[in-house]
Order: C-alpha cells, then structure tokens, then sequence
C-alpha cells in the first residue's frame, strides 16, 4: 500500500515537473531569440541555443539609456502608486457591501455588478479626462482609469464576507470604531485576497499602454509600455518601407527585427516575472481559503 502511494506521488510531480517546463520553455525560447543574431534567425529559424549569439536587438533598443530608465521609472510610479490606492480602495468598497447589516447592501452591490456589464466607453471617458478633469499629460490620467475594477471589488467582497460578524460585534463592544476594525482586524484578516489582488492590480497598471496613448503626449512621461509599443511601430515601418531604409542606409538582413521584438517582450515582462515568486504563496493560501469550515 505504502508503495502504490510512493509511485503515485512519484507520478504527481512527474507530470507536474513536465507541466512547469512547459510553461517555462515559451519564456526561454523568447530570450534565445533576442540574443540572436538576425541573420541566424532568418536562416535557421528559433532556436533554445542561439547559433550566432548577439546583443544587437538589446543595442538597438537601449541606443537611449536615458530615455528607457526614465520610462521604467515612471512605470514603476504608476504601478506602486495605483496598486496601494487601487487596493485601498477596491477592499474599503468591498468591506461596505460585504457587511450584512449595511441598510444599502443588495443596491450597492446591484449598483457595482451593472458596471461589469454596461460602461459609459471610450468617448465619454476621454472627455471626462481631458475636458472636465484638465488631466491631460498629467500621471493621474494613467493612475485614476484604472483605481477601481468591479471584478476585483466582487471577489474581495466575497473573501470578507466570510470573516465572521462577531468579530466585528467584539471589536465594537471593546470600544473600536469602524475605521480601526478595518485596519486593525479586517485587513490583516484578508491578507491573501490582498496580496492576489494586489498582484493583479499591479499588472494592470505596468502592462497598460493604452491610456498612456490617449492621455500623454509629454515625451517626458511616457511610461514604459507605450515606449516599447512605438519602437515596435518603427521597427515594423523601417521592415516595411524598403526604400526608406535604403535612403538611410540600413540593411535589413543584419536589422534586429525578430530579435528586437522578443527583447521588448523581455524588457517589459521580465520585472513581473521577478516579482510574481513572492507572491505565490498567497496565491496558494487565497485559493484554499474558506474551502474548510469549523
């Protein structure tokens, strides 16, 4: 019996092992690519081991240190400044329709999932930021669209409204105020719905790049995303229009075009990537949570 279980947990993490090198391998084969050679690609196609290693594709995008690392930076603001606002506020709304004795819930809570449903669009949302809000070229263009999700309010609404109501009825008759039982004992309590939620939030903001087009035409805060975007755009033009490159000397069959585009993709993904391992473990406690009762 004993052994049956070893060769079936055997089994388990065999398929789970072969299930992350899957996962991981897309990954690889993106940075093989973009440190290889244009000329390799063309002639041998993708492959895990570069036949012609070569940085050209990084040069060819970090030609303007400055330039990028400002774009970073401003990214990073906007992803660490909306995703603590952003959860602040999408775990306040939460807690308020979570709570069976608010007068409102059933309506608040209506009010919330027909906005999953219907939105205003693209125009009004564009004339609400530029003509009504003045917010053109400034980073709350790119912070405020995205501060509140109805999705993420709905499943934070639905971890809270597990935390028992006595806890709260304690917390009050000991002499707490709304407030510091939100702080004190709620937050603390909902740590892992945060912490995925966060994560979501987080990216939301980082991979956003749409906004930034609408909103920003400052070259000076224009965010990573969007920078990535338009050198694509000219890469996919110089590719495109021949004659133009020849006017400018450019030979296409050593420029980084292949190359160039998998590096975007590891310049604009790879940070997430890095960060997403210390978020795991709350991903797992999230999941798990409220599947046992007692």
């Amino acid at each position: 019996m004993r052994r049956k279980l070893e060769v079936s947990k055997l089994l388990i993490h065999m398929l789970f092992t072969v299930l992350s090198i899957i996962v991981v391998m897309p990954f690889l084969l993106v940075i093989a690519v973009s440190l290889t050679d244009e000329k390799s690609i063309s002639e041998f196609g993708y492959r895990f081991i570069p036949k012609h290693f070569s940085l050209d594709a990084y040069r060819y995008l970090l030609d303007a240190p400055d330039v990028i690392i400002k774009a970073y930076g401003i990214t990073l603001l906007i992803t660490v400044v909306g995703s603590l606002v952003g959860l602040l506020l999408t775990a306040m709304t939460a807690y308020v329709i979570s709570r069976p004795d608010y007068r409102y819930n059933r309506v608040t809570t209506f009010y919330v999932f027909f906005t999953m449903l219907f939105s205003g669009g693209l125009v009004p949302s564009y004339i609400l930021i530029t003509q009504y809000l003045h917010l053109k070229d400034s980073l709350l263009a790119l912070i405020l669209p995205l501060l509140l999700s109805p999705f993420n309010i709905m499943v934070m609404k639905g971890f809270m409204a597990k935390i028992p109501l006595e806890i709260v009825e304690s917390a009050k008759m000991d002499g707490a105020r709304e407030f510091r039982i939100f702080f004190r004992i709620i937050l603390p309590l909902s740590t892992p719905a945060l912490a995925t939620l966060g994560l979501l939030i987080s990216f939301s903001y980082w991979n956003d790049w749409f906004n930034a087009m609408l909103y920003i035409d400052d070259p000076g805060k224009v965010p990573l995303q969007l920078l990535l975007v338009r050198t694509l755009n000219s890469i996919e033009f110089l590719t495109t229009n021949s004659e133009f490159t020849q006017q400018l000397g450019i030979d296409l069959a050593s420029f980084p075009n292949n190359s160039a585009r998998m590096a975007i993709a590891v310049l604009a993904g790879g940070p997430m990537l890095v960060i997403f391992p210390f978020f795991q473990r709350f991903f797992v406690k999230g999941l798990t949570v409220g599947s046992l009762k007692g």
